[in-house]
């Protein structure tokens, strides 16, 4: 079993998502943002490794304008030794890695121009996937989309729009049952009907759900990863944060929630991504717990890479997410 976090390591002086305005979009600053981004991802996953993380979600914003039309520059030759690189260490280390691409990706869109978005933005995380010759246990983690009234319809749109996925593409592809709209049930029928494995989300069942009992719908959802070709089942967990909305994640792990949660799996094998507001913080913590029930490596030996660097010269500022003001 391994445990992961998603994006961005926050004690870590430096960011993998390094971008600018579409308004100065320039080969150079491209350029300058993918070699940044690409030598953080690689520091990242070094330090990962020395911690015994062995899953990560990278973000999608690796390549500024990846799927935007206005990008034209060849960044797959030009960068092309750079991902080959990332690819050798993350197989060499036995590390797994994943995307989840934006909202704004939603194959059931009744909008053909939302639709043929998504589809590109989901070619451009899947070609940086294919760059570091990773093969298709690197997954795709997308939601089945929009209701739009008619759950039949929109599940019927997601079926028949998969279809027409590159084959590359397609073989990346899980779907994640979410917290407000499609339950397992919905995705497990949409496996039976595509293929496409279930990514199972603890706390989005805990929030929606047919009454499946925890247990029974990890095995349920398990059931949809093929051993070989999708690897091991990967999962999503968190929980609720105290006297917040329903279905707001929670800023650390609760060590006695998590530990309730293992003894869930019955002994089955997932790769765990905690969506937990402290990213690695709480990802060490629950890797420990794991060592201290047998079900993860030990901690390995050696030193750990610094999570701080003194800057060189022209080195960017850690990005960080702007805060959207609510009206």
């Amino acid at each position: 079993m391994k445990i992961g976090y998603p994006c961005v390591n926050e004690a870590m002086d430096c960011s993998a998502a390094n971008t600018f305005r579409l308004a100065s979009y320039s080969e150079e600053r491209l350029v300058a943002a993918v070699t940044a981004n690409l030598a953080c991802l690689r520091r990242l996953l070094e330090w990962n490794v020395a911690q015994g993380l062995l899953f990560f979600r990278m973000g999608s914003g690796i390549v500024p304008f990846g799927s935007h039309e206005i990008n034209t520059f060849p960044w797959q030759q030009h960068f092309g030794a750079e991902f080959r690189a990332l690819g050798d260490y993350i197989r060499a280390h036995n590390l797994r890695v994943s995307f989840h691409p934006d909202q704004f990706v939603v194959l059931n869109s009744p909008s053909p121009a939302i639709v043929q978005r998504s589809i590109e933005e989901l070619v451009y995380q899947g070609s940086m996937l294919d760059l570091m010759e990773l093969d298709g246990t690197a997954k795709l983690q997308i939601h089945v989309g929009g209701l739009y009234g008619e759950r039949e319809l929109a599940i019927s749109r997601f079926v028949g729009v998969h279809a027409t996925l590159p084959a590359a593409v397609r073989a990346r592809v899980v779907v994640e049952n979410d917290d407000r709209l499609f339950p397992l049930r919905d995705c497990l029928d949409l496996h039976a009907r595509t293929g496409v494995p279930v990514l199972f989300d603890n706390f989005h069942h805990e929030c929606l759900s047919h009454g499946e009992p925890m247990h029974e719908a990890l095995r349920l959802a398990a059931a949809t990863w093929h051993p070989i070709a999708d690897g091991v089942p990967m999962l999503d967990y968190s929980s609720q944060a105290p006297a917040e909305r329903k279905g707001k994640h929670t800023t650390s792990m609760v060590e006695e929630l998590f530990r309730g949660f293992v003894a869930e799996l019955h002994g089955l094998d997932f790769d765990m991504m905690l969506e937990i507001k402290d990213k690695e913080a709480s990802a060490l913590r629950a890797v420990a717990i794991l060592r201290e029930l047998g079900l993860a490596a030990p901690a390995p030996g050696g030193p750990v890479p610094p999570l701080a660097l003194p800057p060189g010269p022209g080195t960017p500022p850690k990005a960080r997410a702007k805060k959207v003001v609510k009206s």
